[in-house]
């Protein structure tokens, strides 16, 4: 984490209380992150869970989630969109600092959040928390490197516009939840695509890691006997 934890704590319980529900660049993945996880799961695992929105898509095919996040509003507001999936455990809690349990997870998945952690140590640590057969999926952002990401930035503009406003009826959200997103992204670093792949071939032999068109790649792998 490039950031002090107080500072990302702090931006987001600001987003929590002005972002909209509903639609964003993420949202757009959500299907393709759920093909990969197991059609049924003993327990799944939601690393920087947010709001909730993939948690409560894990619990339908899960018997257990546990949803953990920095932020105590963005559990708050988990926990009241969620009352209906009495089978996630959503907690507030720093995931550097959480004791991993051994092999314990059918699913392990983190959405937009490995950008805020220590990449390879905490591959090393979802690699051991994830049983035999286990799929992991990682979905984040990454800085453009080279004239092909500078296009793909140049073509991710107009289309996230269009389905933004095909989604949610708006092309931009509202003022207070642009300006809460503007201050976080002042302290945001990411990876380039290159590192990614590095990181992943020195802790996840198989990995495949895969450019999307909205600023984000995938890394899927399974972990094998």
């Amino acid at each position: 984490m490039t950031e002090p934890k107080s500072v990302v704590r702090a931006s987001f319980d600001r987003i929590a209380l002005v972002a909209p529900d509903g639609w964003n660049h993420n949202e757009q993945y959500h299907s393709f992150l759920l093909r990969h996880v197991p059609e049924t799961c003993g327990a799944a695992l939601d690393i920087g869970c947010g709001t909730g929105a993939f948690s409560r898509l894990l619990a339908a095919r899960s018997e257990r989630v546990v949803a953990l996040d920095l932020s105590p509003r963005m559990i708050e507001i988990a926990r009241a969109r969620s009352k209906s999936y009495p089978n996630i455990w959503f907690q507030v809690i720093d995931v550097t600092e959480w004791p991993f349990p051994e092999e314990a997870f059918d699913s392990i998945v983190s959405i937009a959040t490995m950008h805020h952690l220590p990449m390879e140590r905490m591959l090393l640590r979802m690699k051991q928390a994830l049983r035999v057969g286990g799929i992991l999926a990682i979905l984040d952002l990454y800085e453009s490197s080279g004239w092909q990401d500078r296009l793909s930035g140049i073509v991710a503009t107009p289309v996230g516009l269009a389905l933004s406003l095909v989604k949610t009826g708006r092309l931009r959200e509202p003022r207070r939840a642009r300006e809460a997103w503007a201050a976080h992204g002042r302290t945001d670093r990411y990876p380039t695509l290159a590192e990614v792949r590095e990181i992943c071939r020195r802790t996840l032999p198989g990995a495949r890691v895969r450019k999307h068109l909205l600023w984000r790649y995938s890394v899927i792998w399974e972990k094998a006997a």
